[in-house]
């Protein structure tokens, strides 16, 4: 994202980079991200009557959290299941073009969060997996100084990770904690789906995305007046669209 947003304002922002070197940039970045971070699987796949029933299985590559460093980065699964005419019968956890995910609680209201899933049902729900901080009063923040624990951390743990004997710095807080799929080395979500009266075989395809900067970050700050806020939120929107990437991808067929 910053690459772009660095690119796209070289003249303003005085980057001495050249356009190459920044566009470089961002296809390692997107290279390393899409072959070292993470492997997606969608096992199980099956229907009985008018339900369909599927396991999402994600393995941790890297040796740290996913994501790590800055709270403002996300994963999420992008979950899409089609009727035998390429018809969409359910979907969770769309990119959209303005930077949030559709269903996602947190952009959709500061003070709430997505909590964490062993299993979905709804396409209002969706798994993100993510650092959500909370100040001393237990209230949402993104604002670092203000941040005192975790109201969730349920990024994906690295192979070796046990979350039973963490410490608390860093500890796997929410619903993940008691989620038994949620292991060190990865995570696994059953998605039960209404199929209604569709025809199958069905779809059933999945991707785990990551953003850098997640849309609540960006516009925490917003209502408040200051150019340097002004701009850099004028930047994100700018670059919304493009701020996300398909870490991993897998499909199969159910029927």
């Amino acid at each position: 994202l910053m690459p772009r947003i660095l690119s796209a304002h070289a003249t303003e922002l005085g980057v001495a980079a050249l356009p190459q070197e920044l566009h470089t940039t961002v296809e390692q970045t997107e290279r390393n991200l899409q072959t070292a971070a993470a492997t997606l699987a969608v096992e199980g796949a099956r229907v009985e009557g008018h339900t369909l029933t599927a396991e999402v299985a994600i393995a941790n590559l890297a040796g740290h959290k996913l994501p790590s460093a800055y709270p403002s980065r996300r994963v999420w699964l992008h979950v899409t299941v089609r009727d035998a005419g390429g018809a969409t019968v359910f979907e969770s956890g769309r990119f959209q073009e303005n930077g949030s995910i559709a269903g996602n609680d947190t952009d959709e209201d500061p003070a709430r969060f997505e909590p964490h899933y062993e299993e979905i049902r709804e396409a209002d729900q969706v798994q993100i997996d993510e650092p959500v901080l909370a100040d001393p009063a237990g209230e949402i923040t993104t604002v670092l100084l203000s941040a005192l624990t975790y109201a969730k951390d349920n990024r994906i743990l690295p192979r070796g990770f046990d979350k039973v004997t963490a410490e608390d710095a860093v500890a796997v807080n929410g619903k993940a904690a008691d989620d038994g799929d949620f292991t060190g080395g990865g995570d696994r979500v059953r998605y039960v789906v209404d199929t209604g009266g569709a025809t199958g075989p069905f779809s059933v395809e999945a991707e785990l995305w990551y953003q850098p900067v997640g849309y609540r970050w960006a516009h925490n700050l917003a209502d408040r007046d200051a150019p340097e806020i002004d701009r850099f939120v004028g930047y994100y929107e700018e670059m919304a669209s493009v701020s996300g990437v398909v870490l991993a991808r897998a499909q199969a067929v159910a029927e």
